[in-house]
């Protein structure tokens, strides 16, 4: 009895030993004296909403006050220069005089005079203007070609590109051009055989009377025109590659969609280098001028 009596005097004793060596702060502070995290940080956004609310009142107060200066206005984008009508043109008025009708339009942009002609009269007009007394065009500079396929009943522009070396004068003209071509002009500049053919391979538009209207820089037998807007952008497997290239072994087949599928240039393939091996072979792929 008198063992237990002296342990749990013990045990009280230590007990309040243990409470007599806490710290102060830990026996003072009261839980629910203690300001929250989320009471501060709602007074917080409380006060920075009543400033907005007061400044935007100010501003209110002020501006009916005292109206302010009005905005400037937005400055559009410049457009650029566009093609103006030139019908009053000296070289216009002559040609008109003189073909009416065979003069369809005349522009002129950035200096630039364009004269859109008749197709079935191209020649003489071209004549008269090589044979000019003022300005003669004695020299044809560049003939050339553009497609547009939505239209339909004349998809070509022929494009002739005239130089006066006398008077230092340029003139441009268009002429619309379908399936059945249009009549060259080779009886009045020679130097137009070579652009004709060009025209002819690249865009497929006949040249009627040309002394010698062939392909100039495809074989022959080569299918299509690439200049058109229709024409595949990439490799085409046709005759012609059928017929002048080797067959490819399955190694080769699949190298050249891995090429294909990585979008590598068309002359890495293997294509390239049959080429170069047909003519060094001496095979003649296509016939050389004569």
């Amino acid at each position: 009895m008198e063992e237990e009596v002296k342990s749990e005097e013990t045990g009280s004793t230590d007990a309040g030993s243990n409470q007599a060596n806490a710290p102060d702060e830990a026996r003072d502070v009261n839980p629910s004296s203690l300001p929250s995290a989320d009471s501060e940080k709602d007074a917080i956004v409380e006060e920075a909403k009543a400033r907005v609310a007061a400044a935007k009142e100010a501003a209110q107060k002020a501006g009916a006050a005292a109206p302010g200066a009005p905005r400037a206005p937005v400055k559009k984008k410049e457009e650029g220069p566009k093609p103006s009508d030139a019908s009053t043109h000296p070289l216009v008025k002559k040609l008109r005089a003189q073909f009416d009708s065979a003069v369809i339009e005349a522009t002129e942009f950035l200096g630039q005079l364009s004269i859109r002609i008749d197709r079935s009269r191209i020649v003489e007009v071209c004549n008269a203007l090589k044979n000019d007394a003022e300005t003669p065009f004695n020299y044809l500079s560049d003939l050339t070609c553009a497609h547009y396929p939505d239209q339909r009943e004349a998809p070509f522009e022929v494009i002739y590109n005239l130089f006066s070396i006398t008077a230092n004068e340029r003139v441009r003209l268009k002429v619309a051009a379908n399936g059945e071509g249009v009549d060259s002009v080779t009886g009045v500049w020679p130097s137009a055989d070579w652009p004709e053919r060009e025209v002819y391979d690249l865009f497929g538009v006949k040249f009627r009377n040309h002394p010698d209207l062939r392909r100039i820089l495809l074989p022959p037998d080569w299918e299509g025109h690439p200049l058109r807007k229709d024409y595949a952008l990439e490799f085409v497997e046709n005759a012609w590659t059928g017929k002048h290239l080797p067959e490819f072994t399955d190694v080769q087949k699949e190298q050249l969609e891995q090429r294909r599928a990585y979008g590598l240039e068309i002359l890495s393939v293997p294509q390239e280098r049959e080429v170069r091996e047909i003519f060094k072979s001496g095979k003649e792929v296509m016939p050389k001028d004569k």
